[in-house]
């Protein structure tokens, strides 16, 4: 039986995206190495280059990637206003500003440093979160 696992989201800058997904989103390291870290919720980082090389073997294997918008990572939060605020004082290029969506949920979305789409949504699924 195959049980999934974790998301491993490739990065260029390992230390760039552990300060972006650790001080701006809030997530809690669970194990790191020199090359990839393991969040809480199974969210993972890994070096692109290494991952790649690990994958294909070398670079002249491994297929280009400029960063195709077919991702979205999602968050829940309890104050969306506050987590929409620390976005915008970090300067970070958002998508759009908090808007109500057709089903009722407030949600904004922008980009983090390797232009993968994020998500936070007020909390709808995540119970701990829910007032």
């Amino acid at each position: 039986m195959n049980v999934f696992y974790n998301t491993i989201v490739f990065v260029k800058d390992i230390k760039k995206s552990k300060r972006f997904y650790e001080t701006i989103i809030g997530l809690k390291v669970e194990n790191e190495y020199d090359t990839i870290v393991f969040y809480e919720n199974h969210f993972v980082i890994h070096n692109r280059e290494e991952i790649l090389r690990t994958v294909f073997g070398g670079a002249e294997d491994s297929p280009s990637c400029n960063c195709p918008k077919n991702i979205l990572i999602y968050f829940e939060t309890d104050n969306i206003e506050e987590s929409y605020q620390k976005i915008k004082d970090e300067n970070i290029e958002i998508i759009h500003p908090i808007l109500e969506q057709e089903w009722g949920q407030k949600v904004f979305r922008f980009y983090d440093p390797d232009y993968h789409l994020i998500e936070i949504g007020e909390a709808m699924h995540l119970d701990y979160l829910k007032k």
